[in-house]
C-alpha cells in the first residue's frame, strides 16, 4: 500500500514510526493474536463438518449414526468454547493494549511539546495542537488493537481456505481467488481518496476547536463589543466547511462499500455458476460444493471486515501521521551534550555582540548589542514597542537562543548550562499573569514543588497577597477559575510573585508587570515587587517611567539597539529620548507605549 499523504509519509514509513509502541506490548500482541488463529480454526472447522455430513449423508448413511452425530457436536462445542475465551480476551486485553499504546503516544507528544520553543507556539493554534494529542489518538487505541488482528484474520482464513479448496478442486478454487486480487487493487484506490478526505477532517476539527477556544475564551470581549452574531456567522461558516468535508468522505465512503459489494456478488456468481457446472460433470461432491460455499462465504466476511476496518485504518493512520508532525517538530532549545548546572549564581548577565532575529519571519530585533549587568543591579528597560526589550529578557533564560553573539551567566554561556538549572536561577513576572485552573495554594507552590503551607503562606505575606488570600470564601484553598478570572488583576498579579518569592530566584525579570493595574494596585503590586527584587539582580521592562526612577541604571533601547544609558536623573539631565518620553509621560498622565 502506497498511499502518500499531504505530509510526504507514505503509509509504509507511518507504520514503522507506530512499530516501536506496539513492540512494547509483544507478549500480549503475541497472545492476542494466537486467540484470533483459535477463533479463526473455530470458524473454519464449521464448512468441513458440513461437508462430512453432507457427503456422509449421500454416500455413507450407514455410517452417519446418532453417535457420530453427537460427537462431532461434542467437539463443536468445544470449539465455540475455545472460541468464546479467546474472543473475551481479544475484546478485553487486547482493547487494553491499545488504550495503553494510546496512553504512551500522548505522554511522548505531551513530552515533546514541553520542549518546544515558543516560535512553535507562536506560529501553532492551541486547539490544532490539542486535537492533536486528544481527538487524533482516540483512533489509535481502536487501530492498535485491530490493524495486526484484522490483518492476521484475513490472511489466515485465505490461507486455509485456499489450501483446503485447493484439495477439493484446485481449478474452481484458481477461478474463485482470481476476483479477489482484482477487488483488492479497487478497493486500494478508493482507500488513498478516503485517507485524504480523513486528514482534511482532522485538520479542520483542529481549526474548529481552535475558533471555539478563541471565542470562549474572548467571551467578554465579544459580549463587550455585541459581536455574537458576527461570531456565530464565522462558527456556522466553519462548521458548515466541516460538514462539507464528511460529505466528500462519505462519498468516496459510498462508493468504497458498492464496490466491495458488487465483488461480493461477483464471487457468489463464480461460485454459483463455475460450481453448478462441476457438480453437473461430475468434478465436485454435493458435500464439497456446500463446504466451497461456506468457505468463500467466511472469505467474503474477512474481506468485508477488512473493508469495514479500512475507516478505522484509515483514522488510525491519520492519527498516527498528525502525532509523528509533532514529533518532528524540531526542537531548538536544547541542553548541550556537555551542559553544566549553573551553581551559587552570583546573577552577572553578559550580552556579547548579541544579535536575534525571529526565526519564522526573519524579523530583526538585536543588532550587534553589548551589555554588562553587574550582580545585584537594578537594570530597567525603556523604549518603543518593537525596540526589543522583551526579545533581550527572552534570551537570558533562552526562551529563544541568540542568532549571533553570546549572553552569558557568571560567565557561562546560557548554551553551556542545563535548561533546568538555568530557569531554575531566573523568576518572570509578567504583565499577563497565567494562573492554572486550581486553588490559589496550588497556584503559589507551583513555584517550588513540594514547599511546605507555611513556605506557601511566608511567601503569600511577602508578596502583600496573604490578606486577600485569607479574606477569601476558602482561603488558600479557593478554586480561582480558569486563568484566575474569579480575582482581580492585582490579586492575581500579587499572587504570581508570590510564587516567584518562593521559588527565590537570584535573577529577576520583570515585563511590564503593573502597567495594566489601576493606581491602587500598581502601588502595592509595586511594593511587593520591591521586596522582592531586594539583593537580586533585576531586569525591569517599564512602560510606566514612575516605576523605574530609582532604578541604578536605565536603558533606552530603540532600532539603532542602546540609543542612551544612565540613571533616571542622569537621562533626565541629557534632555535626549529618554527626558522626551518622561516629558510626554507627565503631559498625557498614561504608560508609554
Amino acid at each position: 500500500m502506497k498511499n502518500t499523504n499531504t505530509s510526504g509519509m507514505t503509509t509504509p514509513m507511518l507504520l514503522r514510526r507506530f512499530r516501536p509502541y506496539l513492540a512494547r506490548y509483544k507478549g500480549v500482541l503475541a497472545f492476542d493474536l494466537f486467540c484470533a488463529s483459535l477463533t479463526t480454526v473455530c470458524e473454519l472447522v464449521l464448512p468441513l463438518i458440513m461437508r462430512s455430513l453432507t457427503n456422509m449423508a449421500l454416500y455413507d448413511l450407514a455410517g452417519l449414526t446418532v453417535r457420530y452425530i453427537l460427537t462431532t457436536g461434542a467437539v463443536y462445542f468445544v470449539l465455540r468454547v475455545v472460541d468464546a475465551l479467546a474472543s473475551y480476551f481479544m475484546a478485553n486485553v487486547g482493547h487494553v493494549m491499545g488504550a495503553r499504546i494510546e496512553t504512551d503516544m500522548r505522554r511522548d507528544a505531551f513530552d515533546h511539546l514541553q520542549k518546544l520553543s515558543d516560535s512553535y507556539f507562536a506560529n501553532t493554534k492551541v486547539g490544532q495542537i490539542m486535537g492533536r494529542i486528544t481527538n487524533d489518538l482516540f483512533d489509535v487505541t481502536e487501530f492498535a488493537h485491530h490493524c495486526p488482528e484484522e490483518f492476521f484474520i484475513a490472511g489466515l482464513k485465505c490461507l486455509v481456505a485456499f489450501l483446503i479448496l485447493s484439495g477439493m478442486n484446485l481449478p474452481l478454487t484458481l477461478i474463485v481467488f482470481a476476483v479477489v486480487p482484482v477487488m483488492l487493487v479497487c478497493c486500494t484506490r478508493f482507500n488513498h481518496m478516503v485517507r485524504a478526505n480523513f486528514r482534511r477532517q482532522r485538520s479542520h476539527i483542529g481549526e474548529l476547536n481552535a475558533r471555539i477556544e478563541d471565542t470562549l475564551l474572548g467571551e467578554r470581549v465579544v459580549k463587550a463589543f455585541c459581536g455574537e452574531d458576527a461570531e456565530r456567522e464565522k462558527f456556522a461558516r466553519d462548521n458548515d466547511e466541516f460538514l462539507n468535508i464528511k460529505k466528500d468522505t462519505y462519498f468516496w465512503m459510498g462508493l468504497f462499500t458498492t464496490t466491495t459489494r458488487l465483488f461480493d456478488g461477483l464471487m457468489y456468481l463464480v461460485v454459483i455458476v463455475a460450481g453448478g457446472l462441476f457438480l453437473v460433470y461430475g468434478k465436485i461432491a454435493p458435500g464439497d460444493f456446500v463446504a466451497y460455499v461456506l468457505y468463500v462465504t467466511a472469505l467474503l466476511t474477512a474481506i468485508r471486515r477488512i473493508i469495514e476496518f479500512a475507516e478505522q485504518f484509515q483514522r488510525g493512520m491519520t492519527g498516527i501521521e498528525r502525532f509523528c508532525e509533532i514529533m518532528d517538530a524540531d526542537v531548538e532549545i536544547f541542553d548541550a551534550e556537555n551542559a553544566v548546572d549553573l551553581d551559587s549564581v552570583q546573577g552577572r548577565i553578559t550580552f556579547e555582540d548579541v544579535s536575534f532575529e525571529y526565526p519564522d519571519d526573519h524579523n530583526k530585533v538585536l543588532h550587534h548589542l553589548d551589555l554588562d549587568v553587574r550582580p545585584g543591579e537594578k537594570l530597567a528597560l525603556v523604549g518603543p514597542s518593537g525596540g526589543g526589550k522583551t526579545t533581550l529578557c527572552s534570551l537570558i533564560p533562552r526562551f529563544y537562543d541568540a542568532t549571533d553573539g553570546h549572553v552569558r551567566i557568571d560567565g557561562h554561556d546560557v548554551r553551556d548550562i542545563t535548561l533546568r538549572s538555568l530557569r531554575g536561577a531566573v523568576g518572570i513576572v509578567q504583565q499577563d499573569v497565567y494562573l492554572f485552573s486550581g486553588t490559589v495554594y496550588e497556584n503559589i507552590a507551583y513555584g517550588r514543588p513540594g514547599a511546605t503551607r507555611e513556605e506557601v503562606q511566608k511567601a503569600a505575606e511577602m508578596a502583600g497577597a496573604h490578606e486577600f488570600i485569607s479574606a477569601l470564601q476558602n482561603g488558600y484553598d479557593t478554586y480561582v477559575g480558569e486563568r484566575g478570572v474569579k480575582l482581580s488583576g492585582g490579586q492575581k498579579q500579587r499572587i504570581s510573585i508570590a510564587r516567584v518569592f518562593l521559588k527565590n530566584p537570584p535573577i529577576l525579570i520583570l515585563d511590564e508587570a503593573t502597567s495594566a493595574l489601576d493606581n491602587e494596585s500598581e502601588h502595592i503590586v509595586g511594593q511587593s515587587l520591591a521586596r522582592l527584587a531586594a539583593g537580586r539582580t533585576t531586569v525591569t521592562i517599564a512602560h510606566r517611567l514612575t516605576t523605574i526612577q530609582n532604578a541604578d541604571r536605565i536603558l533606552v533601547l530603540g532600532e539603532d539597539g542602546i540609543e542612551e544609558e544612565g540613571t533616571h536623573q542622569e537621562l533626565l539631565a541629557r534632555k535626549g529620548v529618554y527626558y522626551d518620553l518622561w516629558s510626554t509621560a507627565a503631559n498625557l498622565d498614561k504608560p508609554i507605549l
